[in-house]
């Protein structure tokens, strides 16, 4: 420490608050006489800590300079309403652990403030210049707590003039440094004391521990801790410095932090945290030892309690038991005895086993004499404020004192204008008792005989959940209409999930309660916020009217873990049944509804919006608007407006002819279609039809329903789908339903060879069977017998559909029926024609804030501007059951031409995936980028966000050229320049004409751009999108797609571009696969060979449908290249099936034509013939790991990114990793990426002096770590569940799981380090290109696969079916069989695919249509 910058902390806090020009500084004191070494500071300003200090500073901050403030726990605590006030302006809150209580900071852990803990010398070093950095480049609050009484000596404070920042820095973006200080005593340390405390450990830590000095405790992330911690570690605990013994059975709000992830404590192998609390000590180790010898114990002590309580303050008496909230049905009236100690008066306790005073009206009544007698009391002190009425000396000092006690009662009081009033009370009554003989002063004494007469306390009314099914005879109208200064405390103790068993319905108190106009009403949960519940009790307290704090802390028994309620309130608050707020009706309309949550329920909705605040809140809090749920009551009034409807219709329609209700329950949307196509058409024959999905049935209406006709697919295996299986479990478990008068017939879709086991037969169309069987045992009537569609059929499920609709007709009467020609459904070509060159109703779409979804032609449409809707498919059960329509979000693709990515487009998409997606990056099998998680009000601004760095979607997805993909060769950069220049060009070529993604995504100004230049970047980008319509005949302008047309393309387009002798691209796989030829002696591209007719895309079970690898044409220069690839697009535009799109890939079209045929078609647009081709040589298909020097001297390191996910788990924080790349490369001014077609990314361009820098980051993050098993490092697999909507089965969230098994079986036959090409995907459509691997797995139902063998190593041969409709334990069974083979018998070299051929456990598939040939009968 230098002696020119060695300071008191007094002395470094005033340089500190002075680095800026502009600057405030506050100090608080408990009176003014208290001695501060602040107050010689000329512009300190000197606060009371029980004068409302905060609310002085909120008056005085700016934005336009820094302000401190120096206080203490106990003051900030009671302060903080505030908090949330200061948020945009640069303050600095420096407070002073004078208590030595750490447990105090986690109550500020909810509110989105930095929170830094500094408890000695060193890391107040840290902490203090952290804090000005945040203040002044993030324009934000900092609380900074420091241990005034450990920091004993000097501190360095080297403070530089700091400038505050124009624009507020992201506090992401912003380095903090290390957020946790680890020392360990040994390698592989089992336990972590995370030092939450006063006390200094580090001299006194025992072998086989590390300990862990929190810092930076917001922000927070228990990912960053697990990762700092050694791998070995097994127990946690915490030690926290706290005054009191807890009674919360070792459950305090800091453990939420710890909880936050359970899974991620499971994969890091932790199985125990606690927290011990550590009072006054002397000896740390032996306080050490026991903390330690308590958490490795068999039962832990879940309440240790280490030194001696500290007892003679009455401050941190009351600090301390703060914490104590989290006993059950005593937690919240604790929280309001803490806050407000003797000042709080129960008027009841609902516990109380007498009835009467259970009800509210006794309380109230009890609390209206109490303010009569007040009143009364009042009246005779307004007119007892002459001194002559004493007859004593001080008389005059008493009527100053009296009169201050008067007009307390017209204050709003909170917990500190509490004690202040009642030193008053107390003076007063003091007084009084003096001169009792006074005639005046007895008037008082018979009105008010006691102390407590005269003292102002926080008057509580608190009652259970049973006062809200009738509130009128409850009492609680009268509470609230009384406009009385009295507080309700309503609990609500019932679990999330059983909120639909009770008989009775509750009514929702708060909306009742909102509905006045003058109550103050707040909705918390402990267990969810805890500083939202401090700031609510606060401001109820505080509000000069009647408030209601509605609490929720849900259990079934006292025996319930806190867990278990946490987990329980996660769901409540989560799913909008229980939303977070505070409505304050006499602040400003737009400050008077606080949204503490997300999702609020459908009624507080439309009481927001009658009250034109809804528009407002959907500003404000962003999550809010893609959350709008529906409450309880929501299915009660959708029935009735259902019912209502078919009144109406009824009335018009007349009585014409019978009613017929049709049902589906559809996944896919078949079973849909067909139920609306049947609707109609019994609509034209005169029928009063409806059409509704299964869920919508009322189970209690359906024996009224007369004619009733049920639509079912088949799911998994055999299940019902998702949207009929509600429906099914219902009438299931039903016994005594009679269905006598209901009539009704089903139709199933299912595929018989779907589930080709003997075993497995039962599951084709289960669902619509047993459905009919359940409905005729239940004394139905069959209209016609059960109708059983089959997808091997001729014509599909029509086959069996059009006689059994006929027959329908038949039953019903209106065979004969004089009915007009329907019109044909909507096809994908023509949603594309009448698009107007692909917008559709997308704009319109986007902007209906009502739902997350869009219609469904624009999803269609969409996927040509790089979009996919999705919905999370984990939660979709969960929301279903609460009323809320799917989590609809989006996936958002660039078109990434080579794959290749600079710094700032790195950096831009790390942000969005933050700001705007799940979190996570992913690299696709097409080397490019995907977002998910983008919700629809984000998507504008996430497309804007890309092409800000010139990135696009535009043609990323649909039926069009897509991403162009191409080998990322590291180690020669003259080639790779030559096919990325090459790669580009046909990109841009063959990139769509439209103007429509340039007028919907770009076009104008958006208020969410994080830069004011956007537009401008993407009006004078050259490239891209298309910006202005072509002016044709007449000076029209329109859009022009001289390629594609109005219709595009049948199908997909792709095209791929290998350099042998890598095939990391999988040349063979895509509609067209060139393969470069390059002159060895000049490294010259001279041309390609061009392979055409490459697909993956199959369905089960379905023959029609095969993959297949590309057909030679020959070899063509680079200048004829893009003119035959235009050429085999033309043939495929204009000869591909648009009618089934099943077939209509060019893989069938050239199959259909004939490949000569097809190849004489491209020569003729060319003008001119293919060359043979030129001889070359492909040895893999996979990618190699690690630094690699090119020609020109640049370093290339490729990452092992597992299935393309880049996110930061416990054990590879990679996301984090690569972001600092990416800042290395910005700092450097050199380096770019490139993805790779495996799903991986190469690190490219680093120069010799910048090497060492990179390497450190790659080692620090674990990027650098290259050594898993070959069969790790070559797999690859789709995204699947839960996002993708095709997928059946889990795939990249799987197959990790199960190569690890793979391993231990590889390991044991001695073949963990030899190469074998595995590939999962969710489902047949061949994302990852399983159909090349030598080993995949796909997807068919949850938890099922069919089993694929024989692909050739390096993607030249497709495999083919070996097992079907296969479970992991018969895969490891199966695969460990053929390995151990391998291992025995294979030749020299020999992979395992060629093997398996050789020796006839499977047979090669030669061409793409032979693939469903040459299957054994055992296959299936």
């Amino acid at each position: 420490m230098t002696t020119s910058n060695a300071c008191t902390l007094s002395e470094a806090l005033l340089k500190y608050a002075q680095a800026v020009d502009s600057f405030k500084f506050f100090f608080t004191t408990a009176i003014k006489d208290t001695k501060s070494e602040f107050a010689s500071f000329p512009h300190a300003v000197q606060l009371l800590n029980n004068a409302d200090p905060l609310g002085e500073v909120i008056e005085q901050i700016s934005k336009d300079r820094l302000t401190t403030l120096v206080t203490d726990e106990a003051t900030l605590v009671k302060s903080l309403p505030h908090l949330q006030g200061l948020q945009g302006h640069p303050i600095v809150i420096n407070v002073d652990l004078s208590l030595q209580d750490y447990s105090v900071i986690p109550f500020f852990k909810d509110l989105s403030i930095p929170i830094l803990i500094s408890s000695n010398e060193k890391i107040f070093d840290v902490n203090a210049q952290r804090s000005l950095d945040i203040a002044s480049k993030c324009l934000r609050p900092v609380l900074h707590f420091i241990n005034f009484k450990n920091l004993k000596h000097k501190v360095e404070a080297d403070v530089k003039p700091t400038q505050l920042a124009e624009e507020p820095a992201d506090l992401d973006a912003l380095d903090l440094g290390s957020k946790f200080d680890i020392i360990s005593t040994s390698k592989t340390p089992t336990t972590a004391v995370i030092n939450y405390s006063a006390c200094d450990f580090s001299s006194v830590l025992p072998n086989d521990t590390s300990l862990v000095q929190i810092n930076v405790y917001r922000p927070w992330s228990i990912q960053d801790l697990l990762t700092a911690l050694p791998n070995s570690i097994k127990k946690v605990v915490v030690a926290q410095s706290a005054t009191q013994k807890s009674e919360q059975n070792g459950f305090e709000p800091l453990l939420l932090d710890f909880f936050q992830d359970f899974d991620s404590l499971i994969e890091k192998g932790i199985d125990q945290v606690i927290i011990s609390n550590i009072g006054l000590v002397t000896d740390l180790s032996a306080v050490l030892g026991e903390i330690i010898s308590n958490v490795n114990s068999k039962e832990p002590n879940l309440s240790l309690f280490v030194g001696e309580q500290v007892k003679e303050k009455e401050t941190i008496e009351e600090l301390s038991s703060l914490k104590n909230v989290l006993d059950l049905e005593n937690a919240y009236m604790k929280v309001i005895r803490q806050l407000f100690t003797s000042n709080s008066n129960f008027l009841n306790e609902y516990t109380s086993e007498t009835v009467q005073q259970n009800n509210p009206e006794y309380g109230y009544g009890l609390f209206l004499n109490q303010n009569k007698r007040r009143e009364e009391l009042v009246a005779l002190a307004r007119r007892s404020l002459d001194p002559s009425l004493y007859g004593t000396t001080d008389a005059v000092s008493f009527v100053q004192l009296l009169g201050k006690w008067v007009s307390y009662h017209d204050q709003s009081l909170d917990e500190s204008a509490l004690k202040e009033a009642n030193v008053v009370s107390q003076q007063v009554f003091e007084f009084l008792q003096k001169h009792g003989d006074s005639k005046k002063a007895s008037e008082f004494l018979q009105l008010g005989s006691d102390e407590e007469s005269y003292v102002f306390k926080s008057t509580w009314l608190v009652g259970s959940d049973a006062w809200s099914y009738d509130l009128g005879n409850s009492g609680v109208h009268q509470v609230l209409s009384g406009k009385k200064n009295i507080n309700v405390l309503l609990i609500d103790s019932e679990p999330f999930e059983h909120r639909k068993e009770t008989q009775q319905r509750k009514k929702d108190v708060g909306l009742y309660a909102m509905n006045f106009g003058h109550v103050y009403v707040a909705s918390v949960a402990v267990y969810s916020s805890y500083s939202q519940l401090l700031t609510a009790f606060i401001e109820a307290s505080r509000y000069n009217g009647p408030s209601i704090v509605l609490a929720y802390l849900p259990y079934h028994s006292e025996r319930d873990t806190p867990l278990e309620i946490l987990k329980e309130t996660k769901k409540a608050v989560g799913s909008g049944y229980w939303p977070l707020f505070r409505y304050d009706p006499s602040k400003e309309d737009d400050e008077a509804f606080v949204l503490d949550s997300s999702v609020i329920r459908r009624e507080l909705q439309t009481f927001l919006d009658r009250e034109n605040r809804l528009t407002l809140l959907s500003k404000k809090y962003p999550d809010f608007s893609r959350n709008l749920v529906q409450s309880a009551s929501d299915k009660v009034t959708k029935k009735q407006e259902r019912r209502a409807k078919q009144a109406y219709e009824q009335l018009l329609e007349g009585l014409s002819g019978p009613p017929l209700h049709v049902y589906f329950a559809s996944d896919g949307g078949n079973a849909a279609s067909l139920a609306k196509r049947l609707s109609n058409r019994a609509a034209a024959r005169g029928l009063k039809a409806t059409c509704q999905s299964m869920d919508e049935i009322d189970l209690e209406d359906l024996p009224g329903e007369e004619n009733v006709i049920f639509i079912t697919s088949t799911a998994g295996q055999g299940e019902f789908p998702q949207d009929g299986k509600g429906f099914w479990d219902a009438l299931k478990g039903s016994t005594g339903m009679d269905l006598g008068s209901l009539k009704f017939s089903v139709f199933g879709l299912g595929d018989s060879l779907y589930w080709p086991r003997k075993e497995d037969k039962h599951y084709y169309n289960r669902p619509s069977r047993e459905l009919f069987k359940k409905l005729e045992i239940l004394a139905a009537k069959a209209i016609v017998p059960l109708g059983q569609g089959d997808d091997q059929d001729a014509d599909g499920y029509q086959t069996a559909y059009g006689p059994w609709e006929e027959e329908l007709w038949e039953a019903l009467g209106v065979s004969g029926a004089n009915v007009a020609d329907e019109p044909k459904p909507w096809t994908n070509e023509d949603m594309k024609i009448n698009s107007d060159f692909l917008r559709g109703t997308i704009v319109p779409g986007l902007e209906d804030e009502s739902t997350g979804t869009i219609h469904a032609h624009d999803q269609q449409l969409t996927k040509f501007h790089g979009c996919y809707m999705q919905d999370d498919r984990d939660v979709r059960d969960v929301r279903k059951a609460q009323g809320m329509e799917p989590y609809y979000a989006f996936m958002a693709r660039i078109r990434l031409p080579g794959g290749k990515a600079n710094p700032e487009q790195w950096l831009i998409l790390d942000r969005l995936s933050n700001e705007s997606g799940n979190g996570t990056m992913k690299l696709t099998t097409r080397a490019t980028f995907q977002l998910h998680g983008i919700v629809k009000r984000n998507l504008k601004h996430t497309i804007r966000g890309m092409n800000s760095t010139l990135m696009d979607t535009l043609a990323a997805c649909g039926d069009v050229n897509r991403n162009v993909m191409l080998s990322a060769i590291p180690h020669n950069a003259k080639i790779h320049q030559q096919i990325s220049d090459f790669g580009y060009k046909v990109s841009e070529y063959f990139l769509p004409n439209t103007t429509a993604y340039h007028e919907i995504w770009l076009n104008g100004v958006d208020d969410r751009d994080y830069d004011p230049n956007w537009p401008s970047i993407f009006e004078n980008r050259k490239d891209g999108p298309t910006k202005k319509k072509t002016k044709v005949s007449g000076g029209a302008l329109v859009d022009v797609e001289p390629l594609y047309g109005p219709t595009y393309l049948p199908r997909k387009f792709k095209v791929n571009i290998a350099v042998p002798p890598y095939n990391d691209v999988d040349v063979w796989s895509s509609d067209v696969g060139l393969v470069t030829i390059v002159d060895p002696e000049t490294q010259e591209v001279t041309g390609y060979n061009m392979y055409v007719g490459g697909g993956m895309g199959t369905t089960h079970n379905n023959k029609k449908t095969y993959p297949r690898t590309g057909s030679l044409f020959g070899y063509l220069p680079v200048s004829d290249v893009i003119k035959a690839i235009e050429g085999v697009m033309i043939v495929q535009r204009d000869n591909g099936d648009r009618n089934d799109r099943k077939h209509g890939r060019l893989k069938y079209t050239i199959d259909d034509m004939g490949v000569d045929i097809y190849k004489s078609k491209v020569e003729e647009h060319m003008g001119r013939k293919f060359e043979p081709g030129r001889p070359f040589e492909i040895k893999d298909n996979h990618d190699y790991f690690g630094w690699v020097k090119d020609e020109t001297g640049m370093n290339h390191f490729t990452a092992f990114i597992e299935n393309g996910r880049v996110e930061d788990t416990v054990e590879l924080p990679q996301k984090t990793g690569m972001k600092k790349v990416a800042q290395l490369m910005q700092k450097h001014g050199s380096g770019h990426f490139r993805l790779t077609g495996n799903q991986h990314v190469v690190i490219c361009d680093i120069k010799d002096e910048h090497l060492d820098e990179v390497k450190k980051v790659l080692h620090k993050y674990k990027l650098d770590n290259t050594d898993f098993s070959p069969l790790r490092l070559h797999s690859a697999s789709c995204v699947g569940l839960p996002t993708c909507g095709l997928a059946m089965a889990e795939s990249e969230r799987y197959l990790p799981e199960l190569i690890s098994k793979v391993e231990d079986i590889l390991e044991e036959l001695g073949l963990r380090h030899d190469s074998v090409v595995m590939r999962m995907t969710g489902c047949p459509n061949g994302c990852a290109r399983p159909w090349l691997g030598e080993v995949a797995l796909i997807g068919k139902a949850p938890e099922t696969y069919n089993l694929m063998l024989g692909g050739g190593y390096y993607g030249q041969r497709i495999n083919k079916l070996y097992r079907a409709s296969v479970k992991e334990e018969e895969i490891l069974e199966i695969l460990k069989d053929l390995f151990k083979r391998w291992s025995q018998e294979r030749e020299e070299g020999e992979h395992f695919g060629d093997f398996l051929i050789r020796v006839g456990v499977i047979a090669p598939t030669l061409e793409g249509k032979y693939f469903h040939d040459d299957i054994p009968e055992e296959t299936v």
